[in-house]
């Protein structure tokens, strides 16, 4: 019997995606429901995103439309809102949002039985079944979160102060979930954190045990756990100080992980990454990346840059522009800085005006174009493996969608298949026909 129907939103990022659905799975397994709609719920979970300011307010206003829409609703249905946004702004939240239920903060999430239970006053003991693995995703790709926090305090981030310090999960309990996942179904396990490459160096001797110490042994172990299930294993957020040379062979060795490293530089002048409170240097920087094309055959690699940040000249940001010319990177993401409350870079002077922070964001995102559609185009003509994701609505009726290996799921554009039959999960070898942009056409041309 349900105890109640629950309707899940979330924003930002992979890692809160992850969050929702562990909370979704202790809520299902304590009794509750799940609705399709905010106006079929008895209460609403919205996992909001605090990483930017414009993240923070569009996670206010759309609780605030959350709230409008289910205003005056016979069921009186009551929003919860998790995640960034109470982590970082706690304690002013309830008086300035009066229309929230409750506020969970991310370490708190665990708990959340409890919170549903209290908002829709359900009385009763500590629920009898919690599921050692925590998760309830239905497709081709999960995302598989190896650690929380972070310990590297940039300058312009405020992740440690949401978050908390670095983290490590457990070997076992990662392994354990990756078997769950692969299972269930899943072809694709996606391993995220704050700061990937160094998992395992937070964990004592008793923790880690005989098991895997660094993420080059978590990638093997993972890797070995699902040896026979056609599953790809693919590792985000990488930092250019993790890429050691154990992390490279494993990379390169182990058939299930794919030659694709996402390292965010953020910049490469040497005085600006300084200010970042990072290291580095523009020597070095291109250094690991001729290593890593040298090394791993085939490499794709995504990275970031952060254009306008205080201090930035235009000769800095005319050289981060010629170093992801020279690199030629397959995807790049290009953001403009944000004066983020309560880190060192907002205090800073020499902030950069907004037209000229702009035009600088414009420029990096115009050559990231370029040199993305044109990694893009370049694999027209080749036949490569593509997972089957799903369906979406084309120009001329449904078609079938997946991404190839050198596609990050949800960030670098997906295949479209010209495909008479095929379900969400199968891995097709197709040979791409055209491409626009960073998406792809393909046609199948055999299956795994």
């Amino acid at each position: 019997m349900s105890l109640g129907t629950l309707h899940y939103i979330t924003l930002g990022c992979a890692k809160n995606e992850v969050d929702t659905d562990r909370m979704r799975s202790l809520l299902a397994a304590s009794g509750y429901t799940e609705a399709a709609s905010a106006a079929d719920a008895d209460a609403v979970l919205i996992n909001t995103c605090s990483f930017l300011a414009a993240a923070t307010s569009e996670s206010i206003e759309a609780t605030l439309d959350l709230a409008a829409e289910v205003d005056g609703d016979v069921r009186r249905t009551r929003i919860i809102m998790c995640g960034c946004v109470p982590s970082r702004y706690g304690s002013d939240l309830p008086a300035q949002l009066p229309e929230v239920a409750a506020f969970v903060r991310t370490d708190e999430e665990d708990g959340i039985v409890g919170v549903v239970d209290a908002v829709l006053g359900v009385e009763r003991e500590v629920p009898s079944h919690v599921p050692a693995v925590k998760r309830t995703v239905e497709g081709a790709v999960a995302y598989l979160k190896i650690s929380d926090g972070c310990d590297r305090f940039c300058s312009f981030c405020a992740i440690p102060y949401i978050r908390g310090r670095y983290r490590s999960r457990s070997a076992e309990s990662i392994i354990a979930e990756a078997r769950e996942l692969v299972a269930g179904g899943v072809r694709e396990l996606v391993l995220i954190g704050q700061d990937t490459g160094i998992w395992g160096s937070d964990l004592s001797d008793e923790e880690a045990g005989e098991g895997p110490r660094t993420l080059a042994d978590l990638l093997r172990a993972v890797a070995s756990a699902v040896r026979g299930e056609r599953v790809w294993i693919r590792v985000l957020y990488l930092q250019p100080e993790g890429m050691d040379d154990d992390l490279i062979a494993a990379i390169r060795d182990t058939p299930e992980v794919l030659p694709y490293i996402d390292i965010p530089v953020q910049h490469v002048s040497e005085r600006v990454l300084a200010d970042m409170n990072r290291s580095g240097s523009e020597v070095e920087l291109r250094e690991l990346f001729a290593r890593l094309r040298e090394e791993v055959p085939d490499m794709v690699i995504r990275t970031t840059y952060l254009a306008g940040f205080p201090g930035e000249t235009d000769e800095d940001a005319e050289a981060m522009l010629a170093f992801m010319e020279d690199m030629g990177f397959d995807y790049t993401s290009v953001f403009a800085y944000s004066r983020e409350d309560g880190t060192r870079a907002a205090r800073m002077e020499d902030q950069i005006d907004e037209d000229v922070k702009l035009a600088r964001t414009q420029a990096g995102m115009d050559l990231a174009e370029a040199l993305g559609f044109a990694a893009t185009a370049a694999h027209v003509g080749e036949v490569a493996e593509v997972i089957v994701d799903g369906i979406e609505e084309g120009d001329d009726g449904p078609e079938l969608i997946g991404h190839a290996w050198f596609q990050a799921p949800d960030s670098d554009g997906a295949v479209h298949l010209d495909v008479a039959e095929a379900v969400v999960g199968d891995i097709l070898k197709v040979r791409f026909t055209d491409s626009f942009c960073y998406e792809l056409v393909g046609e199948a041309v055999g299956a795994e």
